[in-house]
């Protein structure tokens, strides 16, 4: 299996979006975000940021199919 470690995260609260590279690991559990500052967290459910706001789950979930912190 072919890890996909890009991934584009798109801020709920500017809706600016940004291709960012996903860590192997760990949790990113906070981002901020390059236009409007705001400071990203993972929705309740999710394991990181990634999940909850990228294009793709993080290599964890991808390999796995479970939170990286499960």
């Amino acid at each position: 299996m072919t890890l996909i470690l890009q991934s584009a995260i798109t801020c709920p609260e500017c809706g600016v979006s940004r291709e960012e590279r996903m860590p192997t690991d760990a949790c990113q559990w906070y981002y901020e975000c390059t236009s409007c500052g705001a400071l990203l967290r993972p929705k309740k459910g999710d394991c990181c940021v990634f999940c909850s706001y990228g294009t793709v789950p993080c290599p964890p979930v991808q390999q796995h199919g479970k939170g990286c912190c499960s």
